[in-house]
């Protein structure tokens, strides 16, 4: 099971086991309120079905004591006529109510996968560090799919059913009051029941949703990595990895069938006791002409048309806590708290660009980008763990291009996702043109800011969609064909489809060079005030990166920009270089002044270092 949600595991279990399924189900209410009319009457109709069906015992009862002990045909068709016509009517309402509940619940199903997708789009990349992806996915198809039919069916008869049992109770009751006690005997034993098998049963539902997350992790990450498992040859231990935790899951299910098995039987066999000996009773008394044949059938078509409420009194419990569970897990990303936040998420204020100086008259030393002490310690770093950027001064002037360099591992990648608020800074600030990015709305900020990764993501959408997700939306394919030309990806053109051709998911469909210089004119297509490159260059060719670094030298002289390098040839695009060694900037000048005075940063260039083989930082080097 991935560490990762171990820990989201071990977080929540505590509350599974403290938690109540009412409190938890009743979160659903904002959604449910735009349909709750339809819902509402969904309810009534459904209890007026159901009361229609106990209304046939009453008309047996007249039957028997009626038409049949006074031997009258005529009266015995017109009772069959009364019966077939409640029969129709509790069938109708029934249908009724479920042509009222599908589209309103498929609209709040859709409701929530949109809220919970937008959510997503909108957590820090923190969250999406700690959580494995398998486990958010599951929660937008597989819970949100228990909550939809719990709002379709268990809901609405959890109530149908209760109101049910109270009526056919008071039926029965009138009937005959002796022969009701006798079938309400086993109610105690079976509300002690359901109080333990809800208990129980929230905590293997819980497991058992956590366990199809991380199954589906699994499917998802050997279907990306196909190339990988392939290539090594690891079809067999995938297998194996994959085996292990769908007979894990096997288990907890059938765990669950068990226990629903054994409520079941107590829910049923106690009150089919109960209606035994409620008829031997009633046989004896009508023997001994105490009970009229007719109250005696009445009774009994009661107690038996209450069976259904009764039985279903488990799987609706069962499908009741699930729901909750699924709520519970909704919720548990629901309430993370957004990047939108106190910190950059409101109006413009006064440090925001509206309220800022004109850039004219800022001072040469507030204008550019800024690093201003600035530490860094990723949230989930243990705690007295020292930070992994410490001390950051450095000022990279208006147009001006700098390249960072450190060993693998120094934090170069975390560095510069600071720049675009990827991550957040942990003390000290970062500023563009003077102002502080934390006071900068993220929409603005992302505006203003460029960036392309050194792992280029592309997605499943054509080569001109993916390229224009860095510009505005009213980019065209001027921005296109210009964006291409300078990441010399003319190679889009000669595709099938041209730029309308879809790259497939991931972009795998496409070399590594190719989805980096795609990435790289998303990165410039919007033509931003600040760039952020993490080694650009490292998956192209030799001829290709000469090309690419002929055109990147244009479109850097007009911006601003901070440069991951990881080989000579990418230093030589920046105006000055910047040593990152220690978690702090050791060192700052030309790429000739830093070779003469900086011992580390000449062996880091050096041939024999190897240095520009490598593939630079991950999240993984943290």
């Amino acid at each position: 099971m991935p560490v990762r949600t171990l820990a989201v595991m071990a977080t929540t279990r505590a509350t599974t086991q403290d938690r109540s399924a009412v409190r938890t189900l009743l979160r659903l209410w904002p959604y449910v309120r735009p349909v709750r009319a339809r819902l509402f009457t969904a309810a009534c109709i459904a209890i007026v079905a159901s009361c229609t069906g106990l209304v046939i015992p009453l008309v047996l009862k007249w039957i028997v004591d009626g038409p049949v002990a006074h031997r009258d045909p005529a009266g015995v068709w017109l009772g069959a006529l009364y019966l077939l016509l409640l029969g129709s009517a509790e069938a109708v309402l029934f249908g009724v109510r479920r042509w009222l509940v599908a589209r309103p619940l498929s609209h709040v199903e859709a409701e929530m996968r949109a809220g919970l997708y937008g959510r997503l789009q909108r957590l820090p990349v923190a969250f999406h560090d700690r959580w494995a992806s398998g486990q958010l996915l599951s929660r937008g198809t597989t819970d949100l799919m228990l909550l939809r039919l719990f709002l379709a069916f268990p809901l609405t008869f959890l109530l149908v059913n209760g109101v049910t049992i109270l009526v056919g109770v008071g039926i029965m009751l009138m009937q005959d009051w002796v022969l009701g006690l006798v079938v309400l005997g086993p109610a105690i034993p079976v509300i002690w029941t359901c109080a333990v098998f809800e208990r129980r049963y929230a905590e293997l539902a819980r497991r058992a949703q956590d366990q199809v997350g991380d199954l589906t992790t699994v499917v998802e990450e050997s279907v990306l990595g196909i190339r990988v498992i392939k290539g090594f040859g690891r079809h067999r231990s995938q297998a194996r990895a994959f085996r292990a935790l769908s007979v894990t899951l096997r288990d907890t299910e059938l765990r669950k069938a068990r226990m629903l098995a054994t409520i079941w039987g107590v829910i049923v066999t106690l009150p089919e006791l109960a209606i035994g000996a409620a008829l031997v009773l009633g046989v004896v008394r009508v023997a001994d002409a105490g009970l009229s044949a007719g109250t005696l059938v009445a009774f009994l078509s009661t107690a038996l048309a209450l069976r259904w409420p009764v039985d279903s009194i488990g799987f609706l419990l069962a499908m009741s806590q699930e729901a909750a569970t699924a709520t519970e897990r909704y919720f548990e990303v629901m309430d993370e708290v957004p990047e939108e936040g106190p910190a950059g998420g409101g109006d413009a204020g006064p440090g925001s660009p509206g309220a800022a100086p004109g850039e004219a008259r800022l001072p040469a030393a507030t204008r550019g980008l800024r690093f201003e002490h600035v530490q860094f310690r990723y949230p989930d770093a243990p705690p007295g763990s020292p930070p992994l950027l410490h001390h950051i001064d450095l000022h990279i002037r208006p147009g001006e291009s700098m390249a960072l360099v450190g060993a693998t591992g120094s934090g170069k990648t975390t560095l510069t996702a600071l720049v675009p608020r990827l991550h957040e800074v942990t003390s000290g600030r970062i500023t563009l043109d003077g102002v502080d990015i934390a006071a900068l709305p993220r929409e603005t900020l992302r505006a203003k800011v460029a960036v392309a990764f050194e792992e280029p993501t592309l997605f499943s959408a054509s080569v001109g969609e993916n390229v224009l997700m860095g510009a505005a939306d009213d980019a065209g394919q001027a921005d296109l064909d210009r964006a291409l030309a300078v990441a010399r990806a003319d190679f889009a053109y000669a595709l099938p489809q041209g730029t309308g051709t879809r790259v497939g998911e991931q972009g795998l469909s496409l070399s590594g060079g190719q989805r980096q210089r795609l990435a790289l004119a998303r990165a410039v297509v919007g033509r931003p005030e600040f760039l952020v490159l993490d080694d650009p260059l490292s998956a192209l060719d030799v001829h290709t990166e000469a090309a690419v670094e002929d055109a990147l030298r244009h479109v850097l002289a007009g911006t601003t920009a901070l440069i991951v390098a990881h080989r000579p040839s990418t230093v030589l695009l920046a105006d000055r270089v910047a040593l990152l060694s220690g978690g702090q900037i050791a060192a700052v000048g030309t790429h000739q002044e830093l070779l003469r005075t900086n011992a580390e940063y000449a062996h880091l260039m050096s041939a024999e270092s190897g240095y520009s083989g490598c593939s630079g930082d991950t999240e993984d080097s943290r």
